[in-house]
């Protein structure tokens, strides 16, 4: 019943932006503009492209706003606009994307932390935060289509034009380059 009245004021603000209400669009964008932020921020790694990349993201969708049809919810389809935008961007910094060699295995996943102390997970959340930072673009991007926004490989090789093989590739190196990164780490939190 939450969900459906939630859906229904959604639904009444995108009506109203189709008229051109700007007092609506105002409404929009304060629901969605911080989650279209952080895919933006965790894609580009940059504050200032993230803030341009939102920006324009936003202002895309509100002069398309008359297409969207409700197949999917509002919030899916502006996080298309977002991502698509930022690999705009990535592609204008001539992301390259490696094709790994058949012969390399695929990436075991790392064994559990136990962890006790909320002190603790959040010293070691900003270590992960920064250390996703330091990947290469190509990497990063991948990574967070994959493991913040729940995109499969097919999805993903679509959304870059690249392989299925090649997404597989780079989020495979991308979490060994992540854990190096950890293990290299001078701090005692994941030693």
């Amino acid at each position: 019943m939450i969900e459906n009245k939630r859906y229904q004021i959604h639904q009444e603000l995108i009506d109203q932006c189709i008229r051109g209400d700007r007092l609506a669009q105002r409404e929009l964008y304060k629901l969605y503009y911080k989650a279209m932020y952080n895919t933006c921020y965790r894609m580009l790694n940059d504050q200032v492209e993230a803030e341009d990349v939102m920006q324009e993201s936003f202002l895309a969708a509100f002069l398309k706003i008359n297409i969207y049809r409700g197949e999917m919810s509002f919030g899916s389809w502006l996080k298309k606009i977002v991502i698509n935008k930022s690999i705009d961007v990535l592609r204008l910094r001539k992301i390259r994307f490696e094709e790994l060699n058949e012969k390399t295995g695929y990436f075991s996943e790392p064994e559990e932390y136990d962890l006790d102390a909320a002190e603790e997970d959040a010293y070691r959340v900003s270590k992960i935060r920064e250390a996703v930072k330091k990947l290469p673009d190509g990497f990063r991007t991948v990574l967070s289509l994959a493991l913040f926004e729940g995109f499969d490989h097919e999805e993903i090789a679509m959304i870059l034009k690249i392989s299925e093989s090649t997404s597989r590739s780079q989020l495979t190196r991308a979490k060994k380059k992540l854990i190096e990164y950890l293990k290299n780490s001078k701090d005692e939190a994941f030693e």
